[in-house]
């Protein structure tokens, strides 16, 4: 299994906006996307307050790729999220059982 961290700072300003995103949106595909193990969704807190998180556990490398393409070691980017992040960055780990 592979896990997948992703994490994003919002522009100034768009942490409400990209909040309601998080929430009504990314979560609930990632929750539903084939897979995908487990996801923990991590907001922001409060010194960090344009930061937001997802810890992904994807079953394997061929069902990451069915959802990022072959190039999965760069960001996903929905559409929607685009002009509301100023920093992406995404990193890989076997899982250790």
């Amino acid at each position: 299994m592979i896990i997948r961290i992703f994490q994003v700072v919002t522009h100034p300003g768009k942490e409400d906006e990209f909040a309601r995103f998080f929430h009504d949106t990314a979560i609930p595909m990632m929750k539903e996307t084939d897979g995908v193990v487990s996801v923990l969704p991590g907001a922001p807190r409060p010194g960090s307050p344009r930061e937001f998180c997802f810890v992904m556990v994807w079953r394997d490398l061929e069902s990451l790729k069915a959802f990022a393409g072959d190039d999965y070691r760069h960001p996903h980017i929905d559409p929607a999220e685009a002009d509301l992040v100023e920093f992406r960055s995404i990193r890989h780990y076997d899982l250790v059982e």
